[in-house]
């Protein structure tokens, strides 16, 4: 059975152009994935899901296997996550016990985190398990502009509150799901009320989705590293 690394990478990206394969100090930024995942050691095939030959050649060169392109229902602006990872795993002919998607765009994931992954899905037994940074400010408190351009508190309740006092929030990296197949495709959500987290850094990871957030990356990587 084993693992599985499944890195999706699509061709049209539009708000950075080529953004899977441009070069991120030195190297395609895709190739920081799969060094990852071929450094952890943890899994028996690192494909790339694509429907872009020029991708589907710098995946090769850097060691991930690219079994079959795309279709193109998976291929357009509106396929998800979940849809190209289904996709994969109705096309290959054997099952996996676990799975892990590592996003294209993810410098900053490295093969201890991966471990770390792997140790929390299968010590605490979880569907799913993801990387997740604590939000900056309270989230209680976030404001708003109506309409008339005045601000308002979307959560007045909270507007007293001792900031120490707050639930702590946190959102997802954008880096990686390890997931159990059998638990997350059925039902078709990639987080469930057993997924679990690793708790990270503000320098441990980036969201890459415009071209500031390329350059704060590279900033921060080139800082860690």
């Amino acid at each position: 059975m084993g693992s599985i690394a499944i890195i999706p990478a699509r061709g049209g990206s539009k708000r950075i152009p080529r953004k899977n394969i441009r070069d991120f100090l030195g190297k395609p930024i895709i190739s920081y994935s799969i060094e990852a995942a071929r450094d952890s050691g943890l899994f028996s095939e690192i494909m790339v899901s694509t429907d872009d030959e020029e991708i589907a050649e710098v995946a090769r060169e850097y060691g991930a296997t690219v079994p079959f392109l795309r279709s193109e229902k998976t291929a357009d602006d509106f396929a998800t996550t979940l849809d190209v990872l289904r996709e994969v795993h109705e096309t290959y002919d054997r099952s996996f016990d676990l799975a892990c998607c590592i996003y294209a765009t993810a410098p900053f994931v490295t093969a201890p985190l991966l471990h770390r992954g792997l140790h929390t899905i299968t010590q605490d037994d979880r569907d799913s398990v993801f990387p997740v940074l604590a939000f900056s400010s309270p989230i209680q408190r976030a404001l708003y502009l109506t309409e008339d351009q005045r601000v308002a508190i979307l959560s007045p309740e909270y507007l007293q509150t001792r900031s120490q006092d707050l639930q702590p929030c946190y959102h997802d990296c954008g880096m990686f799901y390890w997931y159990r197949p059998d638990r997350i495709l059925g039902p078709g959500k990639l987080w469930t009320d057993n997924s679990g987290c690793i708790l990270l850094g503000e320098m441990e990871a980036h969201d890459i989705d415009t071209e500031m957030d390329w350059r704060i990356a590279e900033f921060k990587y080139q800082l860690n590293h």
